[in-house]
């Protein structure tokens, strides 16, 4: 137990996991971005396939719990962070944040992410462990394409 919270265990997902990444990004979607995305239907099929095509990859890294994932790539991108709604609160995304940045650090990567600037809370969590915008903006890859804004996580004061 940690904090009162049952210790979770992280694995390595692979094929077969991808319906439950797509479900599990889904149920936390609905909840947490249903202010910038209102009305619009979840993209399933897109999702399914953007799943499977990561863990096709092999320079994409996914690990996740029954009720969280995280993955990340060589490049040192954070890719994909989720918990489900019900365990928000709970220190998951805290340790998948870390896992991430401890698989792009070995990979001697500066961890760099991309983050809808209307996600608050998503945004709330990096800035509270460190991470720093760098200014660059684009497009999300869903409609209505909101703006991400980039964030990278510097390794001490040298790198800001």
């Amino acid at each position: 137990m940690d904090g009162g919270r049952p210790a979770v265990t992280w694995r390595l997902a692979g094929p077969d996991d991808a319906e439950a990444l797509r479900d599990l990004e889904r149920e936390a979607n609905l909840v947490g971005l249903a202010h910038v995305f209102p009305g619009l239907p979840f993209p399933d099929e897109g999702v399914l396939a953007r799943w499977r095509a990561a863990l096709a990859d092999p320079g994409v890294t996914v690990m996740r719990t029954d009720a969280a994932f995280t993955s990340w790539d060589v490049d040192g991108r954070l890719r994909h962070l989720a918990v489900d709604p019900d365990r928000w609160g709970t220190g998951l995304a805290r340790e998948g944040v870390a896992l991430a940045v401890a698989g792009i650090r070995a990979a001697g990567r500066t961890p760099v992410l991309w983050v809808l600037v209307a996600n608050e809370r998503a945004r709330g969590l990096y800035e509270h462990l460190g991470w720093e915008p760098t200014g660059r903006e684009q497009k999300a890859e869903w409609p209505p394409y909101p703006t991400e804004v980039e964030y990278r996580l510097p390794q001490s004061r040298h790198e800001r």
